[in-house]
């Protein structure tokens, strides 16, 4: 697989001087994601915790709705960049069949029209009314997120999203915010973890597809240290999520559902 940084030489212009001086970026490599060798979706990605990642982005878009759905998973790498190869059961491959037929409309397009449109604001799934955290655990977590950001520490460019369950937390970087979310969703649905006892958090700000894929797994609460759009909690509203943003040393604001937040 790629490497998951490169160091550059760079002119570090600092107090009116230039000197030489290195910078570590991260890399984003071209991953598509294929079900039973026909395309799906291509993202640009970091090329890390690509299993975690073709199975969460699986849950999170309906092509599965539990690990069992997957018979096969396997990461190629190509000259142009690198395939998730995953085969699915009967029953879920017609599903999807049957959804191309659908989206993909008169102009055999697949990106337009109504279909997409709606698709694209979709209303999440409800979740569950159990799960409770204390602000304390919140504040904790997101310690421990920090602690957890190897790959930002060295290119201070890259997204995280953990899973946080009592004392675990699972952790998952890249260039992506929604791509590090269904990388640690996917790192969940593989260690069997509860989605109604836990909580998502978040490095970036929070959009209606971060509701959904959040939705999708069943997690009460997702916390974020940047603001929300006012669509995404209007969502968060209406799935029975708890929306935490702008997370912060010394708190947080609680903007959907404050009921599973205690003392």
């Amino acid at each position: 697989m790629p490497q998951v940084m490169q160091s550059f030489g760079v002119t570090a212009w600092r107090g009116g001087a230039a000197a030489a001086a290195s910078r570590a970026l991260p890399e984003e490599t071209a991953v598509a994601v294929t079900y039973d060798r026909v395309s799906f979706a291509v993202m640009m990605a970091t090329p890390a915790a690509l299993e975690d990642f073709a199975v969460g982005f699986s849950l999170s878009e309906g092509i599965i709705e539990d690990i069992g759905d997957i018979t096969a998973l396997e990461i190629v790498e190509l000259e142009a960049g690198i395939e998730c190869r995953l085969s699915l059961q009967p029953a879920r491959r017609d599903a999807l069949a049957a959804r191309r037929r659908k989206i993909a409309g008169p102009v055999g397009c697949g990106l337009c029209g109504i279909d997409s449109l709606a698709e694209a604001v979709r209303a999440p799934r409800r979740v569950g009314d159990g799960g409770a955290m204390t602000a304390g655990e919140l504040q904790a977590g997101f310690k421990r997120l920090g602690d957890a950001q190897a790959l930002n520490r060295q290119t201070r460019a890259v997204h995280a999203a953990g899973f946080l369950s009592g004392e675990t937390l699972l952790v998952r970087e890249d260039v992506g915010r929604h791509n590090a979310l269904d990388k640690v969703l996917g790192a969940a649905l593989r260690e069997n973890l509860l989605a109604a006892g836990g909580a998502i958090l978040l490095t970036s700000r929070v959009s209606i597809e971060l509701i959904q894929k959040t939705a999708a797994f069943g997690v009460p609460i997702l916390a974020a240290i940047s603001v929300p759009t006012a669509r995404a909690v209007r969502a968060a509203a209406a799935a029975n999520i708890t929306l935490i943003a702008v997370a912060r040393d010394d708190g947080f604001e609680v903007f959907t559902h404050p009921e599973r937040i205690g003392k």
